[in-house]
């Protein structure tokens, strides 16, 4: 991009309209729909009302519990989950077995939040047919809303295959953390003329092949914002500025939990790292002392 101005849209950068079922749409999605799930329709509703809406990740039915009681809208079963819990450097080595068994907490563990998983690495980019024998696992064995994959135009023809199935796609344009490899790190993407067109090409495909919703990871705030006016689906950011309809953060970022680097678009709205630490430091020093277990915590 020259002199800090963003190219013109391929196509034109109107919004279009796209018409709702009939039914009853809540009020709000944030503590909006209290006795059913939140679906996509939901999403669709608030994206035409302009209504902003959290996503936050969540890997196990106590945590999920917590942000579905606080009325959070959407959760994502991210394959994030390989770098906050399982231990990996990167979201590569994780498995669809351990995606599977993620997924399954979380869905028990709330009520009222559409889940979404993610398709790990390896398990969809062979072709369509593996992306719908493996999005089915997610909602068969797991139970969950809908399933979320990396790429635009790359991953349409699987897209377009789910959505014919009955299975809900999110796509995730930007930066793709399955990719690191390729991309040698996790660069912001999107700068440049032919980045930009590309990025907003592969918004509108995903679009065109039925993705309900578009994670926009770590792009120029501009062109988020340009993205977000060109589709009618809700776009979801995150290190994307505050152009999108929804902003999704890890939760253990969120939180403070996590040791080391933090992101440039990370607020931490708790040091719970420290909580936790504090409280474990507490439990030795009454074990040490011979004041736990007292009285009141046994048994005769």
């Amino acid at each position: 991009m020259q002199n800090g101005s963003l190219p013109p849209a391929p196509e034109s950068a109107d919004r279009p309209t796209s018409p709702l079922p009939a039914g009853p749409a809540p009020k709000s999605l944030y503590g909006g729909v209290t006795s059913r799930r939140v679906t996509v329709r939901d999403l669709a509703a608030a994206k035409q009302r302009g209504e902003r809406w959290p996503m936050l990740t969540a890997y196990d039915a106590p945590t999920a519990s917590v942000f579905d009681d606080a009325g959070i809208p959407v959760l994502l079963v991210g394959d994030s989950a390989g770098n906050c819990h399982l231990g990996y450097e990167t979201t590569v080595p994780v498995t669809m077995d351990q995606m599977v068994m993620l997924s399954a907490a979380v869905v028990r563990g709330t009520k009222r939040a559409m889940i979404v998983a993610d398709l790990p690495f390896g398990s969809y980019q062979e072709s369509p047919a593996q992306a719908l024998h493996n999005a089915a696992r997610l909602m068969k064995e797991a139970g969950v809303g809908a399933v979320k994959l990396e790429g635009g135009e790359r991953s349409a023809p699987a897209t377009e295959l789910l959505v014919q199935a009955g299975v809900p796609v999110m796509a995730h344009l930007g930066l793709t953390p399955q990719s690191v490899h390729a991309f040698g790190g996790y660069p912001v993407q999107g700068r440049g003329d032919e980045a930009a067109h590309q990025l907003l090409r592969d918004a509108k495909t995903a679009q065109a092949a039925g993705a309900f919703a578009v994670v926009l990871e770590a792009v120029p705030a501009e062109l988020a914002q340009q993205v977000t006016a060109s589709v009618h689906i809700p776009t979801v950011g995150i290190g994307a500025g505050a152009g999108c309809d929804a902003q999704v953060l890890v939760w253990t970022d969120m939180a403070g939990m996590t040791d080391g680097h933090v992101p440039k678009f990370v607020k931490q709205y708790a040091d719970l790292r420290g909580v936790l630490g504090e409280a474990a430091r507490a439990f030795a020093s009454d074990v040490i002392g011979g004041s736990f277990p007292a009285e009141e915590h046994s048994f005769h």
